[in-house]
């Protein structure tokens, strides 16, 4: 008589905690989500320490999954940590180490696929890895010196900003009543003044408006192929920094394009990801223009001495390595005098950038302090 209620109320606190469970786990992969919202994302920086560590472990006999999973138990970045689990779960499946890193390009651009893929296929996989450290090592070195280079420039630059705008909406203003009461006749620089900072502080929702149009505008137009390729035209054409953005495209190129061919991976196939790593449209243009001609025979140096974009030294220095069959060396050598080529750019770039913008900051906030003063000495003066 009650077996059948206790086979139901058996079956009902089933269902009930299987529910129960589903919520507890759903309830913790939304925590999970959410704690990955607010991380900061995977740096450079760690995937180079993860590469290193890499190299260093599979070097003394470890094996790639053995030292994934060593790697991943001491990552604290939960992002991270995840990748290489799911890294070591496709190794352990039987798949090969490069397809699994493909699945995330943006930890793992194709250059470091491409090298990966090459170890894997001569055997060297340790090797490969220690010279892919050494590529990140020096693509991070030369982001930082060029971020430490600008960073007081561009202090200097938000400080003028920041005190230009101080002056006319909150200095400027206090002195309005006291020349409205005198009535007197205002100068042409203190009247200009005056509209910018009632303008300021009466529509600054309209200029706020105007700064997301304007920056919404910009942002549409460098996703168009042509606001990408006149932005990188103008980039390359700057007065100072062009050149240092040349010198820093052609070291970046320069170093890829030899480490890929060292490592024994073909011509064209190097060619097409060297034009990847350019980050500039003409540069890529040129590389695609290189890939082509050589496809039908031509030689690199010959496709590139009439390039204004590639000096007539490095083109010479290209066509020598061609002619004795060493490439490779020739470029790593050349990209390495190209380094110092963009220290003492760097260097060229900041000692003139910071005066002038000291210059720049000084005149637009004496300008104000002078459109300021000229009513005060009008009002100080003695009468006639």
């Amino acid at each position: 008589m009650n077996s059948a209620p206790s086979s139901w109320q058996s079956s009902t606190w089933t269902t009930w905690l299987e529910e129960l469970s589903s919520q507890e786990a759903a309830s913790q992969q939304q925590s999970l989500w959410s704690r990955e919202l607010w991380t900061r994302p995977v740096s450079k920086k760690q995937v180079l320490q993860f590469t290193e560590q890499l190299a260093l472990l599979t070097d003394t006999g470890v094996s790639l999954a053995q030292a994934i999973g060593a790697i991943m138990q001491q990552e604290s970045h939960p992002q991270f940590r995840r990748v290489l689990g799911e890294l070591l779960e496709a190794l352990e499946q039987g798949q090969d180490f490069s397809v699994a890193l493909e699945q995330y390009p943006k930890l793992f651009s194709p250059t470091y696929v491409t090298l990966v893929r090459a170890g894997e296929a001569t055997g060297l996989m340790s090797q490969m890895l220690e010279r892919v450290g050494d590529y990140l090592r020096a693509e991070l070195d030369m982001r930082r010196k060029v971020w430490s280079a600008m960073a007081y420039p561009a202090v200097m630059a938000v400080m003028a900003v920041g005190v230009t705008v101080f002056l006319l909406t909150y200095v400027l203003p206090k002195f309005t009543p006291l020349f409205s009461s005198r009535g007197m006749k205002l100068p042409l620089p203190t009247r200009v003044v005056m509209a910018i900072s009632q303008s300021l502080t009466g529509y600054w929702w309209a200029w706020l408006l105007v700064v997301v149009a304007v920056a919404g505008a910009v942002y549409w137009a460098l996703r168009t192929p042509q606001g990408r390729w006149y932005w990188d035209l103008w980039k390359l054409r700057l007065p100072v920094l062009g050149n240092l953005q040349q010198k820093i495209i052609l070291a970046r190129s320069l170093r890829t394009l030899g480490l890929l061919l060292r490592c024994g991976v073909p011509l064209l196939e190097a060619l097409r990801l060297t034009s990847q790593v350019s980050a500039n449209c003409h540069y890529q243009a040129s590389w695609d223009r290189v890939s082509e001609e050589v496809t039908a025979g031509k030689e690199i140096h010959t496709v590139l001495q009439d390039d204004p974009l590639f000096p007539p030294m490095l083109v010479r220095m290209i066509a020598t390595g061609e002619e004795t069959g060493r490439l490779d060396e020739v470029l790593g050598r050349v990209s390495l005098h190209y380094d110092r080529e963009v220290e003492g750019a760097l260097k060229a770039a900041t000692s003139l950038i910071e005066p002038l913008m000291i210059g720049v900051m000084g005149v637009v906030v004496g300008g104000i302090g002078l459109a300021l003063m000229l009513p005060i000495f009008k009002l100080s003066a003695p009468p006639k």
